[in-house]
């Protein structure tokens, strides 16, 4: 049962924003470094992803559409069903936080490092990610402004704000790549301090304007274990959902642990910029939501990728001296 030593981090970032949020012109320079930071966020995004990588996975491609329609129908479908748990187990920012966590795209790191501990697809792990991070620099902007609308605390405004602090600073990544790729590469250790330190500082300034508008306030203690609850079932379904879906629809075992695990989980590192981009003033309680289900589900995967690699296909390629002896004794008793 891992828990995740980066959301320790946030929730002290929450901490320090409840006891000293940044207010005037301290809340403007927050918000201005947070905007600085997740424009370099996604540059960095698009100057990592090998453009020949992404050509090479389309090979692939069944199980990516399988995997994005998971992430991008099946998700925010259950979403939107969830309505209908409004107001008993939760309030409307809530469940317009809730909303917000089925659009945002799956994960990158967590699917793979699962895959390959399950015995996986590990290539066609790391193409999902890829793909569905890159599709939702553009679908859950588009659907955030359908599906959420004025309610989401942002117009179609927010949509021309999306292109120009992430889609632009992507694409700059892309083509720029040519020149920094090796340099990305050779410094991706600290870089990846970088990615999680700027995302403690868009958690700050969301949360500090959070606090100063008094946001917190519309939390209770029993709201939250109603939101536990709700997300349990929402992940639950879809670990669900994608494991027998992908075999009626006839994958093998290797990349049905892939579809479950890329096609069950949402991104922190991408859902944080981009709620505080579109939701302002109500980020806060928009990525609570978010924050709770990255870490219920690390803790749910693990569990399950550890247990697929005790299957006894796994074990039978492990030792298979050993796997035959086991059989040939068992035929032997039979007889």
């Amino acid at each position: 049962m891992p828990i995740d030593p980066y959301i320790l981090m946030l929730l002290g970032t929450v901490g320090l924003a409840a006891l000293l949020p940044a207010r005037g012109t301290g809340a403007d320079v927050a918000s201005g470094a947070s905007t600085a930071a997740i424009a370099f966020l996604f540059f960095l995004y698009g100057a990592r992803l090998s453009t020949r990588e992404a050509i090479d996975g389309l090979r692939h491609w069944r199980l990516h559409t399988v995997v994005l329609v998971c992430t991008f129908v099946a998700f925010p479908l259950l979403g939107l069903a969830a309505r209908s748990l409004e107001p008993v187990f939760l309030t409307d920012p809530l469940y317009q936080g809730l909303l917000f966590l089925t659009l945002v795209p799956s994960t990158v790191q967590s699917s793979i490092a699962f895959t390959s501990m399950a015995r996986g697809n590990v290539p066609a792990a790391i193409c999902a990610g890829s793909f569905s991070s890159l599709a939702g620099i553009v679908v859950t902007p588009l659907l955030a402004a359908s599906l959420l609308g004025g309610s989401g605390g942002f117009s179609a405004d927010s949509i021309v704000e999306i292109v120009f602090q992430l889609l632009v600073p992507f694409m700059a990544g892309q083509v720029l790549r040519r020149w920094i790729g090796t340099f990305i590469a050779r410094h991706k250790k600290f870089l990846g301090y970088v990615d999680r330190g700027s995302i403690l500082l868009v958690v700050y300034a969301a949360f500090s304007e959070g606090m100063v508008h008094g946001i917190w306030h519309q939390v209770s203690a029993l709201r939250l274990a109603g939101l536990l609850v709700v997300e349990a079932v929402l992940l639950a379904v879809m670990l669900t959902v994608t494991w027998y879906g992908a075999k009626a629809l006839g994958f093998n075992r290797e990349d049905r642990i892939t579809i479950q695990f890329a096609g069950s989980k949402k991104s922190l590192a991408s859902g944080l910029p981009m709620a505080g981009v579109l939701f302002g003033a109500q980020a806060s309680l928009a990525v609570l939501p978010l924050m709770l289900f990255h870490q219920m589900q690390l803790m749910v995967c693990a569990m399950i990728a550890k247990r697929r690699s005790r299957d006894p296909e796994v074990v039978r390629e492990r030792t298979p001296a050993a796997a035959s002896r086991i059989v040939a004794g068992t035929a032997t008793r039979s007889g």
